[in-house]
């Protein structure tokens, strides 16, 4: 089977090539460069970058029967696709995310038929956007195109967490002793993902034609409160965390970036039924416990001092938040009643 990953360097796609290459894929990377701790020995590396034109343009003449999608995020983008694609290949995989299902969901347990919609995340919306595009290229013309939606999935590069995540500034932040902000009251339940057992579920679908014009979602079963996944983490950094409750509203009047995630996806209880990717993939199961990953992940941070980057603003950001939360309410939490942005100098 020849196999096309546009990407296929990042956080999720890195555990996806090696498994490929592992299972005798003959595949290819079109990508802009390679980190230079990532050499997947074996695959062919195209240098380009996708949304150049004329660097595109290579992919015209090569031939391959999957083509796996990694930096698809908008229109645009899945514009290019059917442009490059149509017609010369037999599947054509899409990576979304599950932060397109409703929100706030009518139900904590998630199924490829719960409506997508996301009125919070402009990044959910997008990617709504392109699985719409590519559905209707299905219908009206055959594209054979399939939608697989991730949740928060790792590796032991980027470390997961709602606030302060994908570098080392979290796990400092608990060594240091500072808080950590946890949302809402740290009680909504999550599902954390290895990219190596994502990689198990989507390399399962390749080539397989009943998946063309399908959804999927691939994630782990195992279902933690947020509570427990900063408790973990600090666990394997040898620390217990001193974690702090703010709603995620009020996260949001300091930083709308963090605030359109929280809102558009983690703040809410999401379990994932992955009956659908079972049935397609049998034996699929996620096998790395959240406890066993984190492990991986931080042993990885360890293993190089360099590695262990520090993000200021992110820090400042969790800083200003946690000062005017207990300025405002540590004194008398009795009172209640709702966030009034007229109170706050942000």
């Amino acid at each position: 089977m020849k196999v096309l990953f546009i990407g296929g360097t990042g956080n999720i796609s890195t555990a996806c090539t090696r498994l490929a290459l592992d299972k005798g894929i003959e595949l290819s990377l079109f990508t802009r460069g390679l980190s230079p701790r990532f050499a997947p020995e074996g695959a062919r590396i195209i240098s380009g970058d996708i949304r150049d034109t004329h660097q595109a343009a290579q992919l015209k003449d090569l031939d391959f029967d999957t083509v796996v999608d990694w930096v698809a995020y908008t229109l645009e983008d899945v514009e290019r696709d059917l442009s490059l694609f149509r017609g010369r290949i037999r599947q054509y995989i899409f990576i979304s995310s599950a932060s397109a299902y409703r929100k706030p969901p009518l139900h904590y347990l998630i199924s490829e038929s719960t409506p997508i919609a996301n009125p919070f995340w402009q990044y959910a919306r997008d990617k709504i956007a392109c699985e719409e595009r590519l559905n209707r290229a299905f219908r009206e013309e055959g594209f054979p195109a399939c939608v697989v939606r991730p949740s928060l999935t790792y590796g032991e590069t980027w470390l997961p967490c709602a606030i302060g995540g994908h570098d080392y500034t979290l796990v400092d932040r608990m060594k240091r002793g500072k808080k950590a902000i946890v949302h809402g009251d740290g009680q909504s339940l999550w599902v954390m993902t290895h990219n190596s057992d994502f990689a198990k579920g989507i390399i399962g679908l390749f080539g397989n034609p009943r998946t063309l014009g399908e959804q999927y979602h691939i994630t782990s079963d195992e279902v933690l409160s947020w509570d427990q996944i900063y408790r973990i983490i600090g666990r394997a950094a040898g620390v217990e965390p001193d974690l702090i409750h703010i709603p995620s509203d009020f996260v949001r009047l300091f930083d709308e970036r963090i605030g359109a995630g929280l809102l558009g996806d983690k703040a809410y209880s999401v379990v994932f039924d992955n009956s659908k990717v079972k049935a397609a993939v049998p034996g699929f199961q996620a096998t790395v416990s959240f406890e066993e990953g984190i492990k991986r992940c931080l042993d990885w941070f360890d293993s190089d001092p360099n590695r262990k980057a520090i993000t200021a603003g992110t820090n400042q950001v969790m800083d200003r938040i946690i000062e005017r939360y207990e300025s405002a309410y540590a004194p008398d939490f009795s009172r209640s009643g709702p966030i009034r942005r007229d109170r706050f100098s942000i």
